[in-house]
């Protein structure tokens, strides 16, 4: 399992480490069962504090990524297509919150803005 942590992203470290977790999963990299590292050892290969990596384990498992077994460890659990899409509905949902803002502080108007989301996903799309 690769996570890359940035200090100058501005994000929490504890959120990239569930982001790119969440990804593994989504992505397939990580399936159900798979073990992941336990916090002490995430913690001393990131070189970061094990509370960060404790709260990281525990967001995904309250988000039903993950599930944790005492004296076992921590394992993907077998996700639900309808919460991983309703995850990336809300991620989404913030992002564009934030595009509008943006868009109405720059005085873009709502056909500009649209335009611009059809190009960028016919990009990407392909």
């Amino acid at each position: 399992m690769d996570i890359i942590i940035s200090n100058s992203s501005g994000v929490p470290i504890y959120e990239q480490i569930e982001e790119q977790i969440k990804s593994q999963i989504m992505t397939g990299v990580l399936v159900e069962g798979d073990a992941l590292p336990s916090m002490r050892v995430l913690a001393k290969e990131l070189k970061i504090s094990i509370i960060t990596t404790k709260r990281a384990y525990e967001d995904l498992e309250k988000d039903g990524f993950i599930c944790s077994i005492i004296g076992k460890g921590s394992f993907v659990k077998g996700i639900n297509g309808d919460i991983v899409r309703e995850n990336m509905m809300f991620a989404i949902q913030e992002l564009l919150e934030m595009a509008v803002d943006k868009a109405v502080l720059g005085k873009v108007s709502c056909d500009e803005l649209q335009e611009m989301l059809s190009l960028l996903y016919q990009e990407k799309g392909k």
